[in-house]
């Protein structure tokens, strides 16, 4: 049995009994926290990993204020295991546990794990996005199209050059904020350009919107036009009309239920040292926005 992390990750699967062994028996803590995050399907999602792995954990959706992430990291006991972060914390959580290259490099974690006395903080957007775009076909990225430019956006970015991504333009309706996004392109040495937002994009391998879905309803069309491949990494309300119109043109649509997948694959597995199928969360997640939509 192999380990990659001073957390003891897994790279072979084994029984339910030898798992909940290996963890000691106990039934630890989980959560999302975020703001707002009542809606979120991580619950769901994690619930369900934890069911394929045979752990008796919990999982709940915690609101925590912007500012006060913090105070409840600090307010946690020795029950917690880990935390999924999203906005508007991802920022701040970077400062509340050990970081590595990838957290460093974009100034942003979605993770927060705690075992045997070893707190470390992991940005598994990058790799999700990754899982998730290899998921639906996309392997090679030569120039990539990002609107958008927060923390979301870079990990996307990031990914997109780790899969060969050579150009990037970002689309964002201010230069000044979108500094960190930039610099990134530039210092993972691709070439990169900005543009205003309702500018006429250039045609690309990769289109990828971070913004709200009702920004794009009268440019849906032109963008999908313009790229082999559309990724909307919002999943609630779907589809988007950036996601309609990539079908209609047919793009291959890469959803944000790809993204939440691929990223909760690795911090179940950051949390509880083992792995999870991709399918298993995706399934799960479907069906909690079918649920979402019926109340």
């Amino acid at each position: 049995m192999s380990r990659n992390s001073k957390l003891g990750v897994r790279t072979t699967r084994g029984s339910a009994r030898t798992i909940r062994a290996d963890l000691g028996g106990l039934a630890m803590r989980c959560a999302v926290i975020g703001h707002p995050v009542a809606h979120s399907l991580s619950p769901a999602i994690h619930r369900a990993a934890y069911q394929v792995l045979g752990l008796e954990w919990s999982y709940q959706a915690i609101d925590v204020e912007p500012g006060g992430l913090r105070a409840f990291i600090e307010g946690l006991d020795g029950s917690w295991r880990g935390l999924s972060v999203t906005m508007p914390h991802k920022a701040d959580l970077v400062e509340l546990g050990e970081t590595d290259a990838t957290v460093d490099m974009l100034g942003a974690a979605n993770t927060w794990v705690c075992r045997d006395g070893t707190i470390i903080v992991r940005n598994t957007d990058v790799t999700g996005a990754e899982a998730a775009l290899r998921a639906r076909g996309v392997t090679d990225v030569e120039k990539v199209v990002m609107l958008g430019a927060g923390a979301t956006a870079r990990s996307v970015l990031a990914a997109a050059i780790g899969m060969g991504a050579g150009e990037a333009v970002v689309m964002s309706r201010s230069r000044e904020r979108s500094t960190k996004i930039l610099k990134l392109a530039d210092g993972l040495g691709i070439r990169v350009a900005w543009l205003p937002f309702e500018s006429e994009p250039p045609r690309c391998n990769l289109i990828v919107s971070t913004v709200p879905a009702g920004s794009l309803i009268r440019r849906a069309e032109d963008l999908a036009a313009r790229a082999n491949a559309v990724f909307d990494v919002v999943y609630d309300p779907w589809p988007t009309p950036l996601a309609v119109a990539g079908k209609i043109a047919g793009a291959t649509v890469i959803d944000g239920l790809d993204l939440l997948a691929g990223q909760a694959v690795g911090q179940v597995q950051l949390m509880t040292g083992y792995p999870v199928p991709m399918d298993v969360l995706r399934s799960t997640a479907q069906n909690g926005l079918a649920e979402h939509a019926r109340l």
